[in-house]
């Protein structure tokens, strides 16, 4: 059996919504200390609607499938529905990560919610803190350098 799914292959070889939005409504970076990978999200939102989705991956093969995955399931969705995704959902909709690479769709999943708070928090849109990754205590460099 071969350790990546076709579709790891091809988020990996063929990334969707690859790159930066300039003018983001909502910016969600978060990291992995301890294999090194950061992922950056950029969403353009409209109506409550993810219009638009970027994302930047400093890591493994696994790293960027989950990113362009997790791109691809919020895409026109709105904000509460993105806020529901899962890594396992992430994970599934791949067919599949090695155990070893579960924490890359972790982090996809930190990322998005990471930037739906960014959104929230500049808009000064009132949200429920327990959705959100805690900061202090989830281990990640997120805030590193800021």
């Amino acid at each position: 059996m071969a350790l990546y799914s076709e579709k790891v292959m091809d988020h990996f070889r063929n990334p969707r919504n690859v790159g930066i939005i300039e003018d983001a409504d909502g910016v969600g970076e978060v990291g992995n200390a301890v294999c090194g990978d950061i992922m950056k999200i950029y969403l353009k939102i409209n109506d409550d609607i993810i219009t638009d989705v970027k994302f930047e991956t400093f890591g493994c093969g696994s790293a960027i499938a989950s990113s362009s995955m997790a791109t691809e399931l919020i895409k026109g969705k709105p904000l509460s529905e993105a806020l529901k995704l899962t890594n396992k959902a992430v994970t599934e909709a791949l067919d599949g990560l090695p155990g070893h690479k579960i924490h890359c769709s972790v982090l996809a999943e930190e990322a998005i919610k990471a930037a739906v708070k960014d959104y929230y928090e500049k808009k000064g849109i009132a949200y429920d803190k327990s959705i959100f990754p805690d900061c202090e205590s989830c281990g990640h460099c997120c805030h590193e350098g800021e």
